[in-house]
């Protein structure tokens, strides 16, 4: 009998408080180490690694990242990879495993995580953006055979661990990467937040400091360079998992294969080639730059400018969008803005004839060298000085 009731006072002391006896404050700062551990290894291994190969990983931790992401996350590397692969390729179409313009915003953050389970089933878009993904031993006969059991272990250690609560703990974990990956990532990170450059897709940062998210919060960032190991572009961008891979680094542990281009700039001479290579290569921070002289040439205005600005909406806020991102009723105004003011007309087709040098793929390169030369002609000689300075400065560029 008193065999019997110190087993149950036991248990009942093991349920309560577990193998470690940890205070609330304790298990909730283990918590979330345990699950920013989670998030480095997906944003470090999954996203940067395997999905874009913007860098190559020792196997310590590349072994030590699948180990974690079975226990934490139960994900295949090859299903994870290959599903944001496509997500690249086929961005803000109706083929988009999970973007909130096609899907709407309330299913992505709602439904992320089974929009993924359900994309995972896939096998085309498995064998057809799979590919370069582990495919070793203990990938077949354990990650991917056994893909649920590791998590059915991690309930089991936290359960040892903090007793009755380690459920909560697990549980935490479990909903932590569909929270903020499959959810925030994925849906907000598509539609709210600012942009630094006009890419493509509908692709926004988040916040400018990517800490919780181990950097992925600059998501616009990365949709713009998306082979680039770094997230952070702007002096005031801070990317978490941009300093665990430069620890990993200098520790001989990752090997960064890729970066995004930085302007480099010489002294003032005639477009070349090689301007040419550079401007092309540098063509997102140009437009970038391009729209900044847009709101110089503006300001600079008299106030009928302001009040045209007003007249045909928001300010003119939307005059620093791309013409791409316009929708029907803002192209109308900016079509009866060109008519009403010079300045504007002219801003707009030299930032027209500016984005078509990357966009012709059917011209020679001594073609698109004259029409560059070309451009650069006409600014300068434009009498709009923030333009005319702009163009100095592209005739500075080298590759």
């Amino acid at each position: 009998m008193a065999f019997l009731d110190s087993t149950r006072d036991f248990i009942l002391q093991w349920l309560a408080h577990g193998y470690l006896d940890w205070g609330w404050v304790q298990i909730l700062v283990f918590t979330l180490v345990l699950t920013h551990i989670t998030i480095a290894a997906v944003t470090i291994f999954l996203h940067r690694c395997q999905a874009h190969r913007a860098l190559e990983l020792h196997a310590i931790p590349s072994h030590f990242f699948r180990f974690w992401l079975w226990l934490t996350t139960g994900m295949v590397t090859k299903q994870w990879a290959a599903i944001h692969r496509k997500h690249h390729a086929k961005c803000e179409t109706v083929d988009d495993p999970h973007s909130p313009q096609i899907l709407g915003i309330e299913t992505v953050l709602s439904r992320g995580a089974e929009l993924y389970r359900a994309e995972a089933k896939n096998a085309e878009t498995i064998e057809k953006f799979g590919h370069g993904t582990p495919d070793d031993w203990i990938e077949h006969n354990l990650y991917s055979k056994f893909q649920w059991q590791g998590v059915g272990l991690m309930l089991i250690i936290d359960l040892f661990l903090f007793g009755a609560l380690g459920a909560t703990v697990w549980a935490v974990q479990m909903l932590w990467i569909p929270i903020t990956a499959a959810g925030i990532i994925n849906g907000v990170g598509h539609y709210w937040g600012y942009r630094n450059y006009d890419c493509e897709d509908a692709s926004t940062n988040i916040l400018p400091w990517g800490i919780i998210i181990g950097g992925e919060e600059l998501h616009n960032n990365h949709h713009t360079y998306a082979t680039s190991a770094k997230l952070s572009n702007k002096w005031y961008e801070f990317d978490i998992g941009w300093a665990y891979i430069r620890a990993l680094e200098m520790m001989g542990l990752a090997k960064v294969k890729k970066l995004p281009p930085k302007p480099v700039l010489s002294e003032l001479r005639q477009a070349s080639e090689q301007t040419l290579q550079a401007v092309i290569t540098n063509r997102y921070e140009i437009m970038a730059r391009y729209a900044k002289v847009l709101r110089q040439t503006f300001d600079q205005e008299v106030q009928h400018m302001r009040d045209l600005a007003v007249q045909f909406g928001d300010r003119g806020a939307w005059l620093y969008k791309d013409e791409s991102k316009l929708s029907a009723e803002e192209k109308q105004r900016l079509e009866k803005l060109m008519i009403a003011n010079k300045s504007v007309q002219l801003m707009v087709e030299m930032r027209r004839d500016l984005a078509a040098l990357w966009e012709r793929s059917h011209v020679t390169k001594e073609q698109l060298l004259a029409r560059l030369q070309e451009w650069c002609h006409k600014a300068e000689a434009s009498g709009v000085t923030s333009l005319q300075d702009f163009s100095l400065r592209l005739r500075r560029y080298v590759a």
